[in-house]
């Protein structure tokens, strides 16, 4: 070289590969030809790149050093390459050096997630469930353990890459030798080649199969809720460690309560009459849904239909509903009262029923006409003290 590479790049003869680095970084974002088209400047470059090719490979560097042509027969004249990846790496902090890339890519990588959709029943939900599971994912080859080559025989260096998992690529510009790393296309960048692959997996290391898990659904779950099984998705390609399983809770109808968060709510139809004098009905509670429902437990809970009840009105039954997710604190079941009034009147209940209209002065009614601007508490009396 005409001139000292140490020189143009402005670094002692002692300085490590870092700080060559660091040098050929700085000079090459003030001179590259994007930044500056200046043809002095363009002269500069090829100089600081052509400094850098020999200071950052340690061949050519000792060869400098001992005073021999670091580019060999050819001279300073072809010496103006560089490696297009330095150049990258300048603008873009990236760390490899010149001729150097990323290396093969692993073939052993993690798993994908799974995610399967479970139905369980409002009970199940809310006090939890064990439960089997049969799921199809991929797992891990027993005939190859994951190596993916036939028994016998093993993966070989790729002799294209020479286990590198990369070829470089030359092409000629003005500004000199631009090289390019690309993966190899004969080990597909893996550095390696299965020659003989396993007849079970076809060199993949994994397998589809069947097989049965057990799931603990915790208290509270709902709808929608997805409990994590760690380990328990698809095994990686190459043997890779598993990703993670999914299960999605579908909780379906019940017959008898819709769920609000954890409140349960539920309605019971009374007689007209009932409703006018009150009656206790039996509300079973979710509990008796639970087949290892111990004898002990409560599965039967009072309701109060007090007398006067009017169609539409609401009892909560404190701690009686699903219990909070991450606690054992419990929702309410929220009961609505329907009123039934009867279709059909025999001679002698239309009789009995216009006696009481009169005895009530109903026999004319002229209706109520609610306000809808009346306050709630206005119509809670209005509920309460009927005419």
């Amino acid at each position: 070289m005409s001139q000292d590479p140490y020189e143009i790049l402005g670094v002692s003869r002692d300085a490590d590969a870092d700080e060559i680095k660091k040098a050929y970084r700085r000079l090459a974002r003030q001179l590259h030809p994007d930044v500056n088209p200046d043809p002095e400047t363009q002269e500069r470059f090829k100089e600081v790149s052509a400094a850098y090719e020999v200071l950052s490979d340690p061949e050519k560097r000792r060869m400098y050093d001992l005073g021999g042509d670091p580019f060999g027969r050819s001279g300073a004249g072809q010496g103006a390459g560089f490696s297009f990846t330095d150049i990258m790496d300048a603008f873009f902090g990236g760390t490899g050096a010149a001729g150097q890339g990323r290396g093969p890519r692993p073939r052993t990588r993690r798993g994908q997630d799974a995610l399967v959709r479970l139905e369980v029943e409002l009970a199940e939900a809310a006090f939890g469930v064990t439960r089997e599971l049969k799921v199809d994912t991929a797992v891990l080859c027993t005939v190859c353990h994951g190596s993916g080559a036939a028994e016998g025989s093993h993966p070989i260096t790729c002799e294209t890459c020479h286990g590198r998992g990369e070829v470089q690529h030359v092409q000629r510009s003005f500004l000199g030798e631009i090289r390019t790393l690309r993966p190899c296309n004969a080990c597909r960048g893996y550095g390696e080649i299965i020659p003989e692959p396993c007849r079970e997996c076809s060199g993949d290391g994994r397998v589809r199969s069947r097989r049965s898990i057990t799931v603990k659904i915790p208290p509270g779950v709902d709808t929608g809720t997805r409990v994590q099984l760690a380990h328990e998705g698809e095994v990686g390609p190459g043997g890779g460690p598993a990703g993670d399983l999914y299960v999605e809770i579908h909780v379906a109808p019940h017959p008898v309560f819709t769920r609000d968060g954890t409140d349960l709510r539920c309605h019971i139809t009374v007689p007209m009459t009932a409703a006018a004098l009150g009656t206790t009905i039996k509300l079973p509670l979710l509990e008796a849904d639970v087949a290892e429902a111990e004898s002990d437990m409560e599965l039967w809970i009072d309701v109060e239909v007090k007398p006067g009840t009017q169609s539409g009105m609401e009892q909560t039954l404190r701690g009686r509903g699903v219990p909070h997710l991450r606690s054992q604190v419990r929702g309410d079941i929220v009961v609505t009262i329907d009123v039934e009034t009867p279709g059909r009147l025999d001679d002698r209940q239309e009789e009995l029923l216009r006696e009481l209209a009169a005895l009530r002065n109903e026999e004319s009614p002229d209706g109520h006409i609610q306000n809808p601007h009346k306050s709630v508490f206005g119509r809670l009396r209005d509920a309460f003290n009927p005419r």
